[in-house]
């Protein structure tokens, strides 16, 4: 782990986005800069994040009214995570998701049967839902326990989501915490970071032309984690979640690469080091 900004430029940027290049509706310093610089020397930029309560459109108004312009296809969300392992790994399945509108519209749109009725529903799809109430509880419920042949899975594993000023909300963990509890079925799958699912989608988006990559963020336990299971470097930065004492404390090989400040402190050390390989 350095405490410093990289020694170098990698060919491929990894953002995670609230809290890393915005933070609620405000962009954070440097943020602007920072990724006209890297588009300028060639590298690759995809933005990353577990909330399933955007879609990429979604994403793409709210960065170019933040004064960057970005193509949906850089975005990668939970959304767009669950609604391609739907597809490649069970086509034909019935869902239920206890989710708010942009993942049951792109669901819809993708041509995924949705029911509530628990005899014939093939997967539960736990997510970050602000309307979860009992009903949805016990449809689930009834799913996973009554007829016995639900799957769980979660578009993240997310315990809150932090907003500006300290205040957060409950997010999908506590939403697959309380089926766990009350049906005894353990979540199979996480679409989001730190998991294979998410991981395997940016990947196969970057390509093996891509020598080098970094994943910036500031959750050690979702963004730093995924750097770890994909094998690349990582860059904690300490505009959101995460704090200089959190890295002291964790495990060792969940500590970043890089900590820094914020996402402006990505410019390499050695102010002449080579430019990114175009890809």
């Amino acid at each position: 782990m350095s405490d410093a900004s990289p020694d170098t430029w990698f060919d491929a940027y990894l953002f995670d986005l609230d809290g890393t290049v915005y933070l609620g509706d405000e962009l954070l310093p440097g943020a602007r800069e920072m990724l006209a610089d890297l588009r300028a020397r060639g590298a690759r930029t995809v933005f990353l994040s577990n909330n399933p309560t955007r879609d990429p459109d979604m994403y793409v108004t709210k960065l170019e009214r933040l004064g960057i312009p970005v193509d949906r296809s850089e975005i990668v969300n939970t959304v767009v995570s669950t609604v391609a392992w739907l597809r490649a790994e069970h086509p034909g399945a019935t869902v239920f998701p206890i989710a708010e509108p942009p993942l049951v519209r792109a669901l819809e749109e993708a041509g995924v049967r949705i029911s509530d009725d628990p005899a014939e529903i093939d997967i539960v799809i736990a997510s970050y839902d602000r309307g979860f109430d009992y009903r949805k509880l016990q449809i689930a419920f009834d799913a996973l326990w009554q007829h016995r042949r639900a799957m769980l899975v979660t578009t993240n594993p997310d315990r809150y989501c932090p907003f500006p000023g300290g205040r957060g909300e409950p997010d999908a963990a506590g939403i697959v915490a309380a089926l766990e509890a009350t049906t005894g079925v353990r979540c199979a799958a996480n679409m989001g970071k730190p998991d294979r699912i998410m991981i395997d989608a940016v990947m196969s988006m970057l390509g093996p032309d891509v020598r080098s990559a970094v994943m910036v963020g500031d959750r050690l336990e979702t963004d730093v984690r995924m750097a770890v299971n994909a094998g690349i470097s990582s860059a904690l930065v300490l505009t959101g979640d995460a704090t200089r004492a959190d890295v002291e404390r964790c495990e060792p090989h969940l500590r970043p690469s890089f900590v820094i400040e914020g996402i402006g402190d990505l410019r390499p050390r050695q102010t002449l080091a080579s430019p990114a390989r175009t890809v």
